[in-house]
């Protein structure tokens, strides 16, 4: 993934967060508590919420950060839904399943407008082209994983139905079902491929999901209550991320090493480091290096709520017009 340009003054703000000791930043009175449910355990992709106790980004902005692990987006809008936290940190098709049931939910920040799914096959495959899984079997990590969701996008934009596919569920270890022939393909993240690689998953073509339509991978998102009595807090929380991510992008190497104490799967140096440069290419756009990190794409999640309703996943219209706030973003408070 082309890693764009990060424009200076985002750089130049990154430098003066570290410059100072985190100690000299925080403000240890009066911290209002925010929580983050996860769609994940505590792992090297979401680092910019688990270096607190390290960089103090939260502190700086009165922000007491507490985190709460969960098992995918849907997981994570849950325990928002049940006031277990205060934001979730979902996928866009998490969001649209929660708003066609009537939820009331605002997104209020990007994190990764990049989306980041894809669909791997071998190269003695001969597949190449979303066209060309037209009969085969495509291994996704469960029917409710955003890896079918997005296989179902790349089907539909190429002309084709799930029923013109045998969807298999391999789980998350899914690359040794391809190896052993068990599936054709296997839709998977970026991430996810980068570990399949340094575990001898050998040449392989890549069908990028961004190619066919680019939408976010994961969003904040509250619920319209939260939204609308929490908003100093919760600009200050978006603040504190924004400048966590913006450090992540200028030290990846010093990211990667925290990672080793933080996060549950850091202990391959050069795998984390892997990670967090993954990651920091899919915090950026064009977008947001004009605009800031965080800006959310209207156009984009529009065409995928449509996109996802004319798949079935959802029922109802979605006018993500009314759903997405952007008055929370750092510099538009």
């Amino acid at each position: 993934m082309t890693h764009p340009s990060f424009h200076r003054r985002q750089l130049l703000q990154a430098a003066a967060l570290m410059a100072f000791p985190a100690a000299l930043r925080a403000q240890p009175q009066g911290l209002e508590k925010i929580t983050v449910a996860g769609w994940s355990k505590a792992i090297t992709e979401v680092m910019p919420l688990l270096v607190e106790p390290d960089k103090g980004f939260y502190k700086a902005q009165g922000i007491e950060l507490a985190y709460l692990p969960g098992a995918g987006g849907g997981d994570a809008i849950r325990n928002i839904l049940s006031g277990q936290a205060d934001l979730a940190f979902a996928d866009p098709g998490s969001l649209f399943a929660a708003l066609d049931k009537g939820e009331k939910l605002r997104a209020v920040y990007d994190i990764y407008p990049q989306n980041v799914f894809n669909v791997v096959a071998l190269k003695s495959s001969g597949i190449t082209r979303a066209a060309d899984l037209k009969g085969k079997r495509i291994g996704v990590y469960s029917l409710a994983s955003g890896t079918r969701q997005n296989l179902l996008v790349l089907l539909h934009r190429a002309g084709l139905k799930e029923s013109d596919v045998q969807i298999v569920v391999t789980g998350l270890l899914n690359f040794a079902p391809l190896l052993q022939g068990q599936v054709d393909a296997t839709a998977a993240t970026d991430t996810g491929l980068a570990i399949g690689r340094r575990r001898g998953l050998g040449e392989v073509n890549v069908i990028e999901v961004r190619d066919s339509l680019n939408v976010s991978s994961d969003l904040f998102v509250v619920r319209e209550e939260v939204y609308r009595q929490r908003k100093p807090a919760l600009a200050r929380f978006l603040k504190a991320y924004r400048d966590a991510a913006a450090w992540m992008i200028a030290r990846p190497e010093e990211a990667a090493r925290l990672a080793a104490v933080r996060a549950i799967d850091g202990s391959d140096p050069a795998l984390a480091l892997e990670v967090v440069k993954l990651r920091n290419a899919a915090t950026v756009s064009p977008l947001t290096t004009r605009q800031g990190l965080g800006t959310m794409d209207l156009a984009s999640l529009q065409a995928a709520a449509d996109a996802y309703r004319e798949l079935g996943l959802v029922q109802r219209p979605l006018r993500m017009a009314e759903v997405v706030a952007s008055d929370l973003l750092p510099g538009r408070e």
